[in-house]
């Protein structure tokens, strides 16, 4: 019996209405700045409809995402009740009420300062009190997840750990050291400027520890949908997993690699060496590694999927596939804007290509492709698939799932490929205003238009993705089918006793972060006059 079912549906509902209010706002801000709109004229407003946008988007929503799956994927794979049950509320209030904190602060245009959390600008510090329960509640998260493992491992210690649960934890320990950085940056350097207790801050510094989050927080996101990938798709489309080692490896070098990347994003900031920067750009090649063992792995188990339903020759199989299966279309289309997001990222880790598409609007298609595209319709499929366990209802309408991942997926494009181009022309990201009557501009207003005309079928895409799930919630009551994760291709092998367990891939995370980001942080916390005044946004 899935004991934790209201639990995980919280954090759910929560985390999808916060996406859907998110979205909203984002299509505003595409409009208003296109030549369909005549111009607000306060640009302030634009820019604290950014900063919303942007932290419901990357602090809130995945990271009730990660936390509802994650005691579900316990439950349901461990087989057995969730420990912490009362903790979890807990993170989950604590979430609660940082998101409302900080979303009434930005309301108030008083932390108009995006979320990247940038200095010198500085917003209300209610505003950073928010985004820090936020990131304690998810604390709470890691560690009940590490202690129901734990648990499960005192009570079956010849066992072998399941695959989802693997992810999970490795997700949980990977967001434990990734946040780390911004906790500093916001707690140490932020917060006393923010309060007044000083006019300057060291704003090198304050860039570098975020840097220590900026990137690996992306492969946090990623995170249930690869586990979605492995555990979920095989047995959603009737077929097996290629290989649970596989899938091992891939979680245990996320762990290793996503973290001594991040200063790949300060290529243009003087006050960080030309030798860390390479050794950054070098790193984040690595973190391709996972990723194409990945699709290698997914793509192979799609195909005993086609085969076992009597798919034949080399390429005939694609046609025996379950197209009408909403599973197989979300990972299809996930991987399609992976491969467009994923190619776009190799210029952005170029230490030389990347001065041409710096703080453009190329930059801002590449992470909507790779978060809002491969990742997001990924938290949509796997909340289909839990969704008649979680109600204990009848299953979903799969016509309208199918007909909601395709309106996703070529808004996604409609909406992101035209940055792509405009950014390779130049076209600054983060603008507030063009003015379209200029020669220079001209050429370029219908991008503007197509990426609004493809981020207002993303808004009929997440309507429909709501309702779809309030539909479930209205469906016949019935007793699902007990919950399965997928079957592996030899279900005999076992994995190294390194992939069933991290003791060697944290101790490997934590050396080469400090390796990598040491330095550049000793050097700058030591550096005379490197400290600039503040800019405080809006009232303290």
């Amino acid at each position: 019996m899935f004991l934790a079912r209201k639990l995980v549906l919280a954090h759910f509902w929560v985390a999808f209405i916060a996406f859907l209010g998110a979205i909203l706002l984002g299509e505003w801000q595409m409009f208003i700045r296109s030549p369909l709109a005549q111009w607000v004229n306060n640009p302030e407003h634009y820019y604290r409809s950014v900063t919303a946008h942007g932290t419901v988007m990357a602090y809130v929503m995945p990271t009730l995402v990660a936390m509802g799956f994650g005691y579900a994927v316990s439950e349901l794979s461990l087989k057995r009740a969730l420990l912490g049950v009362r903790w979890a509320w807990i993170g989950y209030w604590l979430v609660i009420a940082g998101t409302v904190l900080a979303a009434v602060t930005m309301g108030l245009g008083k932390a108009s300062v995006l979320y990247t959390f940038y200095p010198p600008m500085i917003g209300s510090p209610f505003y950073y009190f928010g985004v820090v329960l936020v990131v304690v509640g998810s604390w709470i998260w890691v560690a009940l997840m590490s202690a129901n493992l734990a648990a499960w491992k005192r009570d079956n210690p010849d066992a072998t750990v399941p695959l989802a649960m693997y992810g999970i934890v490795a997700g949980a320990y990977l967001w434990a050291w990734t946040s780390l950085g911004a906790a500093i940056e916001v707690l140490v350097l932020i917060l006393p400027a923010s309060l007044g207790l000083t006019d300057t801050i060291n704003a090198g510094l304050a860039r570098v520890f975020f840097s220590w989050t900026l990137h690996a927080i992306v492969y946090f996101w990623l995170i249930p949908a690869y586990v979605a990938f492995y555990s979920i798709v095989p047995r959603a489309i009737g077929g097996r997993l290629y290989s649970d080692t596989m899938g091992r490896v891939a979680f245990a070098l996320f762990l290793v690699f996503s973290m001594p990347i991040g200063i790949h994003h300060l290529f243009a900031d003087p006050q960080v060496g030309s030798g860390f920067k390479f050794v950054h750009a070098a790193m984040t090649a690595m973190v391709s590694v996972p990723t194409l063992l990945t699709v290698f792995t997914i793509v192979a188990s799609v195909e005993i999927a086609a085969r076992l339903r009597g798919g034949q020759g080399p390429f005939g199989w694609l046609a025996a596939l379950p197209w009408h299966n909403p599973m197989m279309l979300a990972v299809t289309f996930s991987f399609i804007m992976l491969g467009l997001g994923g190619a776009g990222g190799i210029i952005n880790m170029s230490y030389q290509l990347n001065e041409t598409i710096h703080n453009t609007q190329w930059v801002t298609g590449h992470f909507h492709l790779i978060f809002g595209g491969a990742i997001v319709i990924m938290y949509m499929a796997l909340a289909y698939d839990l969704w008649p366990q979680l109600t204990g209802r009848g299953p979903l309408p799969a016509g309208l799932m199918r007909l909601q991942l395709w309106l996703w997926f070529l808004g996604m494009l409609v909406l992101s490929l035209p940055w792509h181009w405009v950014g390779l022309l130049g076209m600054p990201r983060r603008m507030a205003y063009y003015d379209y009557s200029h020669p220079a501009l001209q050429p370029q207003a219908w991008t503007v238009i197509a990426s609004t005309l493809g981020g207002l079928v993303m808004v009929l895409s997440a309507l429909l993705f709501v309702i779809v799930l309030v539909m479930g919630h209205r469906r016949p009551a019935g007793t699902p089918a007990p919950y399965a994760f997928s079957e592996t291709l030899h279900p005999e092998a076992r994995p190294p006793a390194a992939l069933n367990g991290f003791a060697l891939w944290v101790a490997m995370m934590i050396a080469l972060t400090l390796v990598n980001y040491g330095y550049p942080i000793v050097q700058l916390a030591v550096l005379d006059n490197a400290s600039v005044p503040v800019v405080p946004i809006g009232s303290r």
